[in-house]
This record gives structure tokens, C-alpha cells and sequence, in this order.
């Protein structure tokens, strides 16, 4: 089994602007228990992808962002059905919206907003928002196996919405040159790779379905779970830097003694150059 120097967790933010308090990054190192990277910073976009770039290089690590890493287009043959200049590949996909956007900070609301409008749900005023609802191969695998993957690429409303961090976070894979970006890449023998994490399948493998991390003690419970010593933090954690030091146990956890990360059922030639899939969907 392939192994890493480290584990890096990403909770990503899609929203607007130039610094986001929605960023955290945890790092899983040996045995030792998940740490912060920067507690409490407020990071850009831009500066996490100059940080990565220099980790990467340093020693390899897996590193593990929470969106969508491209839309789906098996279902439907196309990711923005009727648009014939839009690739139907992750990778050109992923030249094309870096393209049409100008936001700040790798943003890409303006995609979403104004370029491709019609076909993102925000409101009802748009219609039905089932007819929005569409899902990746590896998504519908997941919610099939009660993993509670319920987001859409294409739901740009709510807390709940990934369209804006997919989209960004699509415009910062396009800038990641010289490193896997899995499975749109194969895993390399040696040096660093980019996976795309779900919080929620780390959880399940701690025993805390549907648990919503709040406190230091529910964190722990977690971590314990995946086999990893408690955080040691002098303070309650927000979302996302609970998100984050979980997901990077999780990450260590799965790739050091699942067989089959690598390799789930169920993800073809095709779906990895197109859609892409989620590390611990199996």
C-alpha cells in the first residue's frame, strides 16, 4: 500500500472575497494525534494553493479538499447540457471555468451568477429543484450505501449548497501543476497527490453516523474511533477545523489499511477522466 509522510485535510470555501474564516487545514502525521495547520487564520484561496505547493514539494502527502472535484456528466452525457463549447473532461473542464472567471481570489460565483446561470438552482423562482438535482456516479453510490450525500453541483442555495466551493475549488485543481490529482490522475509511486474528502464517510467509519461535531469531547469520540489519540486543543473547535483534524485521521486511517482505496468498485476509465470520485466511497 501506498504511503504518505502525511494526511492533509482542506475544508474549502467557495464564498466571496479575498479571506475565509470557512478554510481549515489539519494535518495527520505517524501515530500522533491530527493537528491544526494555522489555527484560527483566515485564508485565501490563493494562499492555500502557495502552501500545498510547498508541502508538496517538501515531502510527499496526501492531501484531501471537501468539493466536488467536477460535475457530473455521466448521467446526462454533457456537464452543462446544450452548451457546445463546455469540454466534457475534468481536466478541460476545469481550464474552461478558470477561463470565464475573473473573482477574487479563485472565486467563481460569477460562473455560476452570470455565465452559466440557467443551469444552477437558486431559488424557487428558477423552478422545480429537483430538476437541478443531479449526481456523480460515485455520489449515488455513496447516498445507496446511507452515506447521506444529498448536495448537488448544481444547488447554489442554503448552507448546505457545494456549487461555490466546487466551482473555486475546481478553478485551484486547474493550478496544481506537477501533482496527482486522483483519479483523473493515477496514484504516483512516490511524491504527493490531491483527493477529493467527505467528512460525513469518516464519521460512519467512527461509528457517529449523523453525529454533528460541536465540542472538544464529540471530536474525541471521533478521533478515537479512527484509532487516533485526542486532539490537543485548548479550545472548542469550529465546524470546520473539527471537519478537518476528523477527515485527516480518516484519510490516514483509510489509505494505511484499506486495500481498496485506491481502487473502489465501481470507478471506470471514464468516470476518473470525467467525474471523479470520492476517497472512502468503496
Amino acid at each position: 500500500m501506498r504511503q504518505f509522510a502525511s494526511y492533509v485535510a482542506i475544508d474549502w470555501s467557495g464564498a466571496k472575497g479575498r479571506r475565509h474564516k470557512g478554510i481549515a487545514i489539519a494535518e495527520a502525521r505517524g501515530e500522533a494525534a491530527p493537528r491544526l495547520i494555522r489555527a484560527g487564520h483566515a485564508w485565501s484561496r490563493e494562499e492555500v494553493l502557495e502552501w500545498l505547493l510547498r508541502r508538496a514539494a517538501e515531502e510527499p502527502t496526501l492531501f484531501g479538499f471537501d468539493f466536488s472535484f467536477a460535475p457530473p456528466i455521466i448521467e446526462r452525457g454533457e456537464y452543462l447540457p446544450g452548451e457546445t463549447q463546455v469540454p466534457k473532461t475534468a481536466r478541460e473542464f476545469w481550464a474552461y471555468v478558470d477561463s470565464q472567471c475573473d473573482d477574487d481570489d479563485l472565486g467563481a460565483a460569477s460562473f455560476l451568477e452570470q455565465v452559466h446561470r440557467r443551469h444552477f438552482y437558486f431559488g424557487i423562482a428558477d423552478g422545480v429543484k429537483a430538476g437541478f438535482m443531479h449526481f456523480r456516479r460515485c455520489d449515488a453510490r455513496l447516498n445507496a450505501q446511507g452515506g447521506r450525500k444529498t448536495a448537488s453541483a448544481y444547488d447554489a442555495i442554503g448552507a448546505a449548497q457545494v456549487a461555490k466551493a466546487s466551482f473555486s475549488g475546481m478553478r485551484f485543481l486547474h493550478r496544481l501543476d506537477g501533482i496527482a490529482i486522483w483519479p483523473m490522475d493515477p496514484l504516483p509511486d512516490h511524491g504527493s497527490a490531491v483527493v477529493e474528502i467527505y467528512t460525513r464517510i469518516y464519521l460512519r467509519r467512527a461509528g457517529l453516523s449523523g453525529v454533528k461535531l460541536r465540542s472538544r469531547s464529540d471530536l474525541n469520540r471521533a478521533l478515537k474511533g479512527l484509532g487516533s489519540p485526542p486532539a490537543r486543543l485548548r479550545f472548542e473547535p469550529n465546524d470546520h477545523e473539527a471537519d478537518a483534524l476528523v477527515t485527516a485521521a480518516g484519510m490516514r486511517l483509510l489509505a494505511t489499511t484499506e486495500p481498496r482505496a485506491f481502487e473502489p468498485e465501481g470507478l471506470s476509465p471514464e468516470i476518473a477522466r470525467s467525474e471523479g470520485w470520492t476517497f472512502g466511497v468503496l
